[in-house]
């Protein structure tokens, strides 16, 4: 094994000391490393296995992404610790290709270990007697593990590295990669999220999932969830607008890992104008979903937060919008598509259809009032989330606005309740119809 280059590299994370070794002719790794390893105890250290396709595609198939950000976050903050990027592990060493194959069996319903057997691939390939020899390099004898796998505990100490702690990387699930985390933990004897440790860094980030219910998009649209916090007297914002903060910050966590475990999140141009939200997944750990804003006429201004950066937004408008507005918002680089009008605005089944047409399967909404009664009086809605607070503000502003139901024999029918309790707040989900 040699050295072949050391080198500051800047991050969104901060600044690390980027070192690559050449372990065999033609194979190298990365050690990402903050402050100093020698003294000071076991460094926070993470074996981080080659993902192309969730570390650098943001693939959700899987939860590598997430815990590569999340491990930097970890060793940032601490001010002192190593990642060691191993290469050769994609799919757990069976390789790039092979790993996009067992997808396709995967989609034909195997799970992830069944996928590698019927392909003739080992269920695991990777050995970490390498990255083993470059943390001794580095000095590091001891070391503070993040990882949800106890094998890398388990060969790291049969190497001579003495583990201290191991140290779950708890993530937000996403619908999309549900299965593979639970066959990680049921078959590959993975920590699960409230997973035993050592040294517990971080609670588990709330049971999204489990909320959402079972996901089952109809023929062409998206499954759709509708979400929001109202008071006990039912009211989602004063009279005068103001509704920050309704809830307490672990239900509002809860909204992010809802936001984290679906395709899409969606609001109306009433909520961008008052509230200018962002719409990404901050309060836990997970992958922001891509952000879509119903707006007929284009008043999403362009310096609103949710056309900045990532994910992807896309502004779905009419006919009644300009051509010099629709270049505006282009020009942040969102999407902006055109459909047809409907009685409140955009017609939502096109719009719906449209989101499905672009991969769309499962997508949240959280406001506003319009948009949640237009919705649920369209029939579009399979569930609904909503968390109730601890308080009374009297008159104020409804989540759901005239339905035309006149006798309450009519009103929409919720089956399938879910309840999860926060330390202030009670969130209960039901199936419509």
């Amino acid at each position: 094994m040699r050295e072949l280059v050391r080198v500051v590299l800047p991050t969104q994370f901060g600044v690390f000391r980027a070192t690559a070794f050449e372990v065999r002719p033609g194979l190298v790794y990365l050690a990402l490393v903050k402050g100093e390893l020698a003294g000071g105890g076991a460094p926070l250290t993470r074996l981080h296995s080659e993902c192309l396709t969730g570390d650098a595609l943001g693939s959700v198939r899987c939860d590598c992404g997430a815990q590569l950000r999340l491990a930097l976050r970890r060793i940032a903050a601490e001010r002192r610790g190593l990642l060691l990027y191993v290469i050769g592990h994609e799919g757990r060493g069976v390789g790039l290709v092979n790993k996009l194959r067992a997808y396709v069996e995967q989609d034909d319903g195997a799970d992830t270990v069944e996928a590698n057997l019927r392909l003739g691939l080992p269920v695991d390939g990777r050995s970490y007697d390498d990255a083993a020899a470059v943390l001794r390099v580095l000095g590091v004898g001891s070391v503070r593990l993040l990882t949800n796998n106890p094998d890398k505990a388990r060969v790291l100490r049969e190497a001579g590295i003495r583990v201290e702690a191991v140290e779950p990387l708890r993530t937000a699930a996403h619908l999309r990669n549900i299965g593979y985390l639970h066959t990680k933990e049921q078959r590959l004897g993975h920590l699960d999220t409230a997973g035993e440790a050592l040294e517990p860094a971080s609670s588990p980030p709330p049971d999204a999932v489990r909320l959402l219910g079972e996901v089952d998009p109809p023929p062409g649209r998206p499954y759709v969830a509708l979400k929001y916090a109202q008071t006990l007297d039912g009211r989602i914002a004063t009279t005068c607008g103001d509704s920050k903060w309704i809830s307490g910050e672990e239900e509002r966590a809860v909204s992010h890992a809802l936001r984290a475990a679906c395709d899409a999140v969606m609001v109306g141009v009433g909520t961008v104008l008052r509230d200018d939200p962002r719409l990404t997944v901050r309060l836990v750990p997970g992958t922001s979903p891509a952000r879509v804003v119903l707006d007929s006429t284009l008043r999403t201004p362009s310096s609103a937060l949710l056309l900045d950066g990532d994910p992807v937004t896309l502004v779905l408008t009419t006919d009644r919008s300009t051509d010099d507005d629709r270049k505006r918002i282009r020009e942040t680089g969102a999407g902006v598509v055109v459909l047809p009008s409907g009685p409140g605005g955009v017609d939502l089944d096109a719009g719906l259809r449209a989101l499905r047409e672009c991969g769309v399967r499962s997508l949240l909404v959280e406001g506003g009032a319009r948009v949640i009664t237009s919705l649920l009086g369209a029939g579009l809605v399979d569930r609904v989330i909503v968390g109730t607070a601890p308080r009374i503000i009297g008159a104020g502003r409804e989540a759901v606005g005239d339905l035309g139901i006149a006798r309450v024999a009519e009103g929409i029918v919720l089956r399938n309740r879910s309840v999860h309790l926060t330390a202030d707040d009670i969130l209960t989900a039901w199936d419509v119809g």
